[in-house]
C-alpha cells in the first residue's frame, strides 16, 4: 500500500502535499518520492530507487516526468469525495433533478422527493470530462479573484486614508471651536475689565471728594483754635465765612450721597448658548460615502462591442451662442440620465433617456473634461479666467445644481475618478489627488511636447490608468504607481482625444484626426476592433462614453464649428453584433 506525507499546511486547508518515499516513511523519515513502481505500488526517493532496481530490475517504474501514471493520492480522493455540507460523509449519489452531488445525508434530507437520484457509479458513463479545460478555467477565475482581492485591499487602504483624514478633520474642527471659545472668553473678560475700570473710577472719585472735604474742614477747625480769643476781628470774620462755606459744601455733598449705592459685578451665563451646546450630540455627522463600481467579470474587458446601427438626436437649445457646439465630455448617470459638457457655451446639459435636453447649468467657464463621481454627481475640469478649477455638479430632482469647487496650480485638461481619488492631467503630467484637493503624487510626466498627457481613464479596480498622448497619437497604460506598462499606436488612431473605461473594463478611445472609435484590450496592448470610422459618419470625434443600461456607445461628433453630432452606437453586451447604431445630430442648428 502506498504511503503519503502529511499536509504541510494547516489542517483546515484543502491543499495537499506530494507523495513520500515509502521505505523512508516506514523509518519515520519524510523524503519526497521521485519514482513510483507499478508492480510494488510504492514510491521511492532517488536513493531508495537504486536499491529497488538492484532487487527488482524487471519492475516498471515511472519518474516525475510520468506523474500521470502515478496513482491518485488518498488525500486527493478524500478531498474530492468529501461532502461540502456533511464533512464526515462521502459523496456517493447524484441528483439529476437538481444537478447536485449528494452524500447519504443530503439524499435523505434534501432529495427525498427527487425522482432521479442515482449512485455516482451509475452516472459515470460516456467520455470523461475535460479536466484540463476546467483547470484552465479555474486558473482564469483565480486571476480575476486575485484582482478582486487587490481591489478590496486597495479599498481598505483608501478607507484607512479617509479615516485618518476625517480624524484630522475632527481634530481641526475641535481646534476651531476652541479658538472660537477662546475669542468669546477674551471678549467677555474684556467687558468685565472695562466695567470694572469704570466702576473703580467712579468710586475713586467719591473717595477723593470725601477726603478733600475732610482735609479742608479739619484744617479750618484747627485754624479756628489758633485765632480764638486773640481779638483778631478780621481773621475771625474771614475764618467764619470760610467755615460756613465749607460746611455748606460738605452738607450738600452729604445730602447728595444720602443713599449710598454699593456697586458689584455679576456674570450672567448665556443659557441659550449652554443649552444649544448640551443638545449637540457631536461636532458633526459621520457620513459613509459609497461609489458603486462594477468589478469586471473574467474576460469582460476583451469582449468586443460590435456596431450595427446609428440614430440621430438634436441637443441644441435656443440660448446656444451662434449655434456653435464643442462638447468635450459625456457622463452617464443613474436612470439613464446623461450629462454633457459644452465648452463653447460654458454649460453642462442634462439629457433624458431619449437624449432630449431637460435642463442645463451655466458654469461661466470653459470645460475641458468631466467624470462621474456618484450616481448623481460629476466633477468638471474647467478654466475660469485662467484659473484652473474642478467644479462639482449634481442632479437634484431633475435640476442641475453647482456644488463645491477645487482650485489647482496647473491646467486641468483631463479628469477621472476612482476609489475616492481624483486623477487630473495638465497636458504634460498626470496627478493623483484626494477628494478634498490634496496632492498625493505626481504619477507621470512628459514635457517633450504639449498635450503629451491629455485625457485619462482608470480601470474599475484602479490598477491601470490609460492616458492619451494627443501630440504623438499614442495611448499609454500605466500601473497604479505611474510606471508605463504599454504604449499603443495604430494607423487607425490619429490624435487621440477622449478615452473611456466601461464598468466592465473595456477601453474605448476616439481619434480626432483619424475620425475613428477604437476598442483596445483591457491591458491597452492591442486593438480589438475599429467600432466606427469616417465612412459611418464620424468627423473629428472629441469624446466617447458607454451606457451599459442601453448598451449604447455615445460619441460626440464635431462636423464643423456650426454644428455638433452625437453618435450613439448601440450593442448587446457579450454578443458579437450590435442592435443598432445611433447618431445624435442637430440637423437644423439652433432649432430645439
Amino acid at each position: 500500500m502506498a504511503l503519503f506525507s502529511q499536509s504541510t499546511v494547516g489542517k483546515g486547508s484543502d491543499s495537499f502535499t506530494d507523495f513520500c518515499c515509502s521505505p523512508c516513511q516506514e523509518h519515520k523519515i519524510d523524503q519526497w518520492a521521485e519514482f513510483y513502481c507499478d508492480n510494488c505500488l510504492k514510491f521511492y526517493c532517488a536513493k531508495c530507487i537504486n536499491l529497488h532496481g538492484q532487487l527488482f530490475g524487471k519492475h516498471v517504474t515511472y519518474g516525475r516526468g510520468d506523474t500521470s501514471k502515478w496513482p491518485v493520492s488518498k488525500e486527493v480522493e478524500d478531498f474530492i469525495q468529501k461532502c461540502d455540507l456533511h464533512e464526515d460523509k462521502r459523496l456517493e449519489m447524484f441528483c439529476n433533478d437538481h444537478n447536485q452531488l449528494c452524500c447519504t445525508n443530503c439524499a435523505f434530507l434534501n432529495h427525498r422527493q427527487c425522482a432521479k437520484v442515482v449512485l455516482i457509479s451509475e452516472s459515470v458513463k460516456g467520455p470523461l470530462p475535460d479536466l484540463q479545460q476546467l483547470s484552465r478555467k479555474i486558473q482564469t477565475v483565480l486571476v480575476e479573484l486575485k484582482k478582486l482581492q487587490n481591489y478590496w485591499d486597495t479599498n481598505m487602504q483608501s478607507l484607512q486614508v479617509s479615516y485618518n483624514k476625517q480624524l484630522h478633520e475632527i481634530g481641526q474642527t475641535r481646534q476651531k471651536i476652541n479658538t472660537i471659545l477662546d475669542e468669546i472668553e477674551k471678549t467677555t473678560l474684556k467687558e468685565l475689565e472695562d466695567k470694572m475700570t469704570t466702576l473703580k473710577a467712579s468710586v475713586n472719585t467719591n473717595v477723593d471728594n470725601c477726603s478733600k472735604l475732610q482735609n479742608e474742614l479739619t484744617r479750618l477747625r484747627d485754624t479756628i483754635h489758633d485765632i480764638v480769643d486773640k481779638g483778631k476781628a478780621e481773621l475771625s470774620f474771614i475764618a467764619s465765612k470760610k467755615c460756613l462755606e465749607k460746611i455748606n459744601q460738605s452738607e450738600t455733598y452729604l445730602k447728595e450721597n444720602l443713599v449710598q449705592v454699593e456697586s458689584s459685578l455679576t456674570f450672567h451665563v448665556d443659557s441659550d448658548f449652554q443649552q444649544h451646546l448640551s443638545k449637540l450630540s457631536g461636532l458633526g455627522r459621520i457620513v459613509v460615502c459609497t461609489c458603486t463600481q462594477a468589478v469586471p467579470l473574467p474576460g469582460a474587458p476583451n469582449k468586443v462591442l460590435a456596431v450595427q446601427g446609428k440614430s440621430e438626436y438634436d441637443v441644441s437649445i435656443a440660448s446656444d451662442v451662434k449655434n456653435r457646439f464643442d462638447i468635450r465630455a459625456i457622463c452617464v448617470l443613474s436612470n439613464d440620465q446623461i450629462l454633457v459638457a459644452d465648452y463653447t457655451n460654458k454649460r453642462v446639459q442634462l439629457l433624458d433617456h431619449q437624449y432630449q435636453v431637460v435642463g442645463h447649468c451655466d458654469l461661466n467657464a470653459y470645460q475641458f473634461d468631466m467624470c462621474r463621481i456618484t450616481s448623481s454627481e460629476v466633477a468638471v475640469a474647467v478654466d475660469v479666467d485662467q484659473k484652473n478649477e474642478v467644479q462639482f455638479v449634481s442632479v437634484n430632482d431633475g435640476r442641475l445644481v453647482k456644488g463645491r469647487k477645487l482650485r489647482f496650480k496647473h491646467p486641468c485638461y483631463g479628469i477621472a475618478h476612482n476609489l475616492q481619488y481624483l486623477y487630473l492631467t495638465s497636458g504634460t503630467a498626470l496627478y493623483k489627488y484626494s477628494m478634498s484637493g490634496d496632492l498625493l503624487i505626481k504619477l507621470y510626466e512628459n514635457k517633450s511636447y504639449p498635450l503629451t498627457v491629455n485625457k485619462c481613464a482608470v480601470s474599475p479596480s484602479g490598477d491601470k490608468i490609460f492616458v492619451t498622448n494627443y501630440s504623438h497619437s499614442k495611448v499609454l497604460t500605466l500601473d497604479r504607481d505611474g510606471t508605463v506598462l504599454h504604449t499603443f499606436t495604430d494607423p487607425d488612431l490619429k490624435v487621440p482625444e477622449g478615452i473611456h473605461m466601461t464598468a466592465l473594463g473595456q477601453v474605448l478611445v476616439c481619434g480626432e484626426a483619424s475620425s475613428t472609435i477604437l476598442q483596445l484590450d483591457g491591458e491597452g496592448k492591442k486593438k480589438l476592433a475599429t467600432l466606427a470610422t469616417r465612412r459611418d459618419g464620424l468627423d473629428r470625434p472629441l469624446s466617447v462614453s458607454y451606457n451599459r443600461n442601453t448598451a449604447s456607445i455615445i460619441v460626440v461628433n464635431q462636423l464643423s464649428l456650426e454644428k455638433c453630432e452625437y453618435f450613439v452606437l448601440v450593442n448587446q453586451l457579450f454578443q458579437e453584433k450590435c442592435e443598432h447604431f445611433v447618431l445624435e445630430k442637430p440637423a437644423n442648428p439652433g432649432k430645439v
